[in-house]
């Protein structure tokens, strides 16, 4: 179950869109997270496959590696000045992320290689005890409006 906690679609008198739900830490909730930033994107006039495949990594990585039963995660986006910023807090702080290469035979590990691949910066942020958030900047391009 998710609790939307804050929804605005950006109009000509909003000063920058921006949308932050609760999400439970699970693989389904990972799932609806890239499903809503993709939803929330279109709104915008904004169509990325990067940003949704970033959302979808930080969001797994939270119900995988920061999941503490009966916490959640939280999904943040803010698109500001053509700059798409994606956070993912989470309630695991003592497990800060680490870029690293996987080794040639691991079935998982490499999201974040994926996160610093298709972002233009990301990083983590230590929040009051015991929360972290991790997040990562894309530049948008809006879409063309079809005729």
């Amino acid at each position: 179950m998710h609790q939307e906690t804050a929804a605005v679609t950006a109009q000509p008198t909003s000063p920058s869109p921006h949308f932050s739900v609760l999400l439970s830490a699970t693989p389904r909730s990972a799932r609806l997270a890239r499903l809503l930033a993709d939803a929330h994107l279109r709104d915008w006039g904004y169509d990325s496959e990067a940003a949704r495949q970033v959302v979808a990594e930080l969001a797994a990585n939270a119900a995988t590696h920061g999941r503490v039963p009966g916490r959640d995660f939280r999904l943040a986006l803010y698109v500001i000045d053509g700059t798409l910023r994606i956070e993912v807090t989470d309630t695991r702080s003592e497990r800060l992320p680490e870029l690293q290469p996987p080794t040639a035979d691991a079935e998982s590990g490499r999201g974040l290689l994926l996160v610093d691949a298709l972002a233009d910066r990301w990083g983590v942020a230590e929040d009051r005890f015991p929360r972290k958030t991790v997040w990562a900047e894309l530049r948008l391009t809006p879409t063309e409006p079809t005729s």
